[in-house]
């Protein structure tokens, strides 16, 4: 009635009356009960004078029978949501409350309703509520004095922030809220099991911390506290002590920390020289550093004494010495400590490293062994990291300025050291002072390159090898022209030698070449340079005819692929690459197949799978990040190509014969190997960019992926095929397409010589589909689903599930543009998991472990989140697929199980007698990957609960004593793993 405006509040008032007075306490709160919880509903629909009527009655109210006082809570809460509160009822509200009621003898709910009245005249009545000062601020520290709740805490810390955040008057009660506050510092909460409401310690923690590290009126309370419970011996409380003071730190200052400086240090230093934990160590580093940065922004606003200068004095005075000593025990621990303290600003860094700096040159130069110098060059190496903080400030380079010659003597001195581990901290140290900029001379410069070049291509460790590449690719783009005339042709020069006597050597030589040459081309100028390196190499390798060739090409396609990548966010680079070495590869691979095509000489090599594989993810990272401009004028030559056979674009194109990888005839066999070139190329252009001749070319390559003889070919048309009906915009040409597309798969598929390739062109026609939701795709999907029971093409239908479901390398991926929707495995699970369950219980017992195979390849690529919520339908299913003799189907399986014992351990125990059944079998299985993965589920197993595994420990320990013994020895290390932990079963602080 209230609602609907047929009765007003105050109408409901006097039609309860009868309750409202009566005498006896229950029914009075019966009565205020209802029209609390009218109100609630209808505080929106009040008007002032009715307000103001209900705050006063509800005000008398409080000092009535504690049975009534929820009710009279409720009805104040309803009314402090109300906007027509006229000014002062707040303000009465809570006086009335605070003198009152007696909050926490009231229930949690109750309490809670208390906090939620404070909170809601907070944000609506502010100014009224600080009219109070400090009364306010007084009236809520007896309130929250003694709450003892997590879901009460929360609201009250928040209540505390607010009251300093909005600058509420806290007069001579400021120890006093510290005091009802920090009472619960550390947090000790451990929430009970499945908990309703959610709360964690660590909301707990971080609530309480943002109250504590709120102003600074708490310093003189709050630093004492920290300092106390960093002495404890509880690890948890020294790790909150640490990360509050640390956000202490960012709004105290000099006058806050003064008193308490040598204190904090001294705890600070003992924890990190003494602690055996990392967490402990990694917090105490921040918390100096943050004390470093406080008294350097204090210092910049203060005319008073220079803490900072002080601080760091005693900082160096209890580390320095420590550099120095002969056991170097406690060097690591001094270095982490000065390095925490030098990075807080610019100048902690200079006074730190002005006197650091010069001890580790020395030490460096005292001490002779490698091991030695390696850690006091990883020393230097970290305050050279910080230096790179402040590169842009002018002065920046001052104290490092000041000692180049030494700095570059010790690291150059590093890279020519037989200590690996020595060179590699060097080649760090080399790839910071090049990033310094102008702190290497001209003729440093020319020295780093020259021992990046040496290390890269002679060095024996290929540790250190592909680290001086990689510091090469990182200091190229800072000065290409140092590396373009002194790195590059050297490496040309080393590629082009002859081979000499030694061939295992010059191989190892011209592949470090090979990778040198990709990993400095990381500047548009020095691609210029290395990619014709590259490619000349390639040709030469071409017309070579020794046994190593498809290696050798191999290799320079991986590293040709590596400049592609490394172009590819660079507009200009990436089209000089793409139009530099797209037509050299074409024409060098037509040229190959015309040589075999009329019996010539062949350049064979290059029409193998291998090498055919290698140049494909070449041309498509070449591809995939072209403008759309400059894609459509690529395209316009390389499906003619293709389609007419027009190769002027192509460099030396004078070829014997015509190209005609779509014909006819045994002898184009090879011309037609070449469409996985095409595939690469066109699969990868983006979506907006129009391919000529499209609906030619789509019939072409699907007559070749039926009809040809050669798997490599017939596969490499059918996922062309599909990369261009993916990305295909919707509409009648489509589906005209994908109608013919059915038209050849149905009869191959039926019979005849080439089921093989129709099954083929299936899955990967399926997964286009299926990745843009196209309609066709269930149809497609049932078809496989229906072959599952097929006794020739089943096991191969089976593993088509995979391939539907999992990442493809080199076509349908994101990377090059295709139509993947967000979700195409959740719906596919949802759509065809339910056929494949229903298919394996009506297939016989000869196909059976298809329909369990496909079932694994699916549910080991869904994801996890979504197996879990699935788990307790398919877990049955899941087990039986464990007994059965495909080693995959196991092996997929135990690979789908082996999270979900993590994930949902709740469900997993249901079945935990058959779990450790079908694992112990397993871990004898003829298969490796079996065992190993029975190893690790076993291993798993023992994050269920331990009241369930208990029963089943000693069978497990004894039975994973074989495997100890296995001839395998990842095996054996599982094995070791696993028992470990079932020793461990049950005993306590497990």
């Amino acid at each position: 009635g209230v609602k609907d405006g047929t009765w007003t509040v105050l109408q409901l008032v006097e039609a309860l009356g009868f309750c409202l007075e009566n005498t006896d306490p229950w029914t009075r709160g019966r009565g205020i009960q209802l029209l609390s919880q009218v109100l609630l509903q209808c505080y929106s629909l009040l008007q002032e004078k009715e307000v103001l009527h209900l705050v006063l009655f509800y005000e008398s109210r409080l000092q009535d029978h504690h049975l009534v006082i929820p009710s009279v809570l409720q009805g104040l809460r309803a009314l402090s949501m109300c906007e027509v509160l006229s000014p002062g009822l707040a303000v009465s509200v809570l006086k009335a409350i605070f003198q009152e009621v007696h909050v926490q003898s009231l229930l949690q709910l109750d309490r809670h309703t208390v906090y939620s009245i404070i909170t809601n005249f907070m944000s609506t009545r502010e100014e009224e509520l600080k009219g109070l000062g400090a009364n306010f601020t007084f009236g809520f520290i007896q309130v929250m004095d003694g709450e003892k709740d997590p879901r009460n805490l929360l609201v009250a810390f928040q209540i505390v922030r607010d009251l300093i955040a909005k600058d509420y008057a806290l007069g001579p009660f400021v120890e006093e809220l510290f005091e009802v506050t920090s009472c619960y510092f550390p947090v000790d909460f451990t929430p009970p099991p499945n908990d309703p409401h959610g709360i964690q310690r660590e909301d707990l923690i971080l609530s309480l911390r943002a109250v504590l590290a709120s102003t600074p009126q708490f310093a003189e309370f709050l630093l004492p506290l920290l300092i106390e419970k960093l002495d404890s011996e509880l690890q948890s409380a020294k790790l909150d002590s640490l990360q509050t003071l640390t956000a202490c730190c960012a709004i105290y200052g000099q006058k806050e920390l003064q008193e308490f400086l040598p204190s904090l240090w001294s705890s600070l230093r003992r924890e990190v020289f003494q602690t055996a934990s990392e967490k402990i160590e990694t917090e105490c580093l921040a918390a100096l550093h943050a004390l470093s940065a406080c008294l350097s922004r204090s210092m910049l606003s203060s005319d008073s004494e220079d803490l900072l200068d002080s601080f760091l004095s005693s900082i160096l005075q209890d580390c320095r010495h420590h550099l120095c000593e002969p056991d170097m025990k406690l060097v690591w621990p001094s270095a982490k400590l000065l390095q925490a303290a030098a990075g807080a600003s610019l100048r902690s860094y200079h006074r730190i490293t002005h006197s650091v700096l010069p001890l580790l040159l020395e030490q460096y130069t005292k001490h002779t062994q490698s091991s030695q110098r390696r850690t006091i060059l990883e020393m230097l190496l970290g305050f050279l990291e910080l230096q790179q903080k402040w590169r842009h400030v002018e002065e920046d380079e001052s104290i490092l300025l000041s000692h180049q010659a030494p700095v570059c003597s010790v690291v150059f001195s590093a890279l020519i050291d037989p200590s690996v581990q020595l060179q590699l901290v060097g080649i760090k140290a080399l790839t910071v002072l090049g990033s310094l900029q102008g702190f290497l001379s001209s003729s440093d410069l020319e020295l780093v390159v020259d021992h990046l070049t040496r290390l890269a291509l002679h060095e024996e460790d290929s540790q250190s090898s592909e680290a001086a590449m990689e510091a090469a690719g990182s200091l190229a783009p800072t000065y290409p022209e140092v590396f373009s005339g002194r790195m590059v042709p050297r490496l040309e020069e080393e590629l082009q030698s002859d081979r000499g006597e030694n061939y295992h050597n010059h191989y190892s030589l011209q592949q470090r070449c090979l990778q040198a040459l990709a990993a400095v081309s990381t500047h548009t100028s020095i691609v210029r340079e290395t990619v014709p390196v590259l490619l000349q190499h390639l040709q030469k390798v071409q017309k070579g005819t020794e046994t190593r060739n498809t290696q050798d090409m191999v290799s320079v396609c991986q590293s040709l692929h590596r400049v592609a990548l490394q172009c590819q966010q660079d507009a200009e680079g990436c089209w000089y690459f793409h139009q530099t070495v797209v037509p050299c590869l074409l024409a060098m691979a037509v040229q190959a197949a015309m040589q075999e095509s009329t019996h010539r000489l062949p350049g064979k090599a290059l029409l193998e799978e291998e090498v055919l594989a290698a140049m494909i993810p070449v041309i498509s990272a070449a591809t995939t990040h072209l403008s759309p401009e400059l894609a459509a004028q690529s395209v316009s030559h390389v499906v003619p190509l293709f389609l007419d056979g027009e190769v002027s674009f192509l460099p030396q194109n004078n070829f014997p014969c015509s190209f005609q990888p779509f014909g006819d005839g045994e002898c184009l066999e090879a011309q037609r190997r070449l469409v996985a070139l095409l595939m690469a190329f066109v699969c990868s252009l983006p979506r907006n960019v129009a391919i000529p001749q499209q609906e030619w070319l789509l019939r072409e390559l699907l007559a070749l992926s039926c009809s040809c003889n050669c798997p490599f070919t017939a596969t490499t048309a059918a996922k062309c095929f599909a990369g261009l009906v993916n990305k295909h915009p919707a509409g009648q040409q489509l589906d005209e397409i994908l109608q013919l597309a059915m038209n050849r798969m149905e009869p191959s598929l039926a019979e005849g010589p080439r089921r093989t390739q129709a099954l083929t062109l299936l899955l990967w026609v399926t997964k286009a589909l299926i990745l843009r939701y196209h309609p066709l795709s269930s149809c497609l999907t049932d078809k496989l689903l229906g072959l599952l029971g097929d006794m020739e093409l089943g096991p191969a239908v089976a593993d088509g599930f995979s391939l539907l479901m999992a990442e493809s390398p080199d076509v349908l991926h994101k990377g090059c543009h295709a139509d993947v929707r967000i979700m195409f495995r959740q719906r596919f699970f949802t759509d065809n998991v339910p056929k494949l369950v229903q298919g394996f219980h009506g297939a016989g017992p000869d196909v059976k472990a298809n329909y369990l195979k496909g079932l694994s390849h699916v549910l080991n690529h869904l994801p996890k989140p979504v197996l879990v919520t699935e788990l307790p339908t398919l877990l049955s299913l899941l087990l039986e697929a464990l007994s059965c003799s495909d080693h995959v189907v196991q092996l997929s399986t135990l690979s789908c199980l082996h999270p979900l014992l993590l994930e949902a351990p709740q469900v997993m125990s249901l079945h935990v007698n058959t779990l450790v059944t079908k694992f112990l079998d397993l871990t004898s299985s003829p298969s490796m990957a079996v065992r190993i993965a029975a190893l690790r589920c076993a291993h798993a197993l023992t994050s269920l609960p331990t009241t369930v595994l208990l029963p089943y420990k000693g069978r497990v320990i004894r039975a994973l004593a074989k495997p100890l013994d296995d001839k395998k020895r990842l095996v054996r290390k599982e094995a070791v793993a696993a028992r470990g932990e079932w020793f461990l079963l049950g005993s306590p602080g497990r």
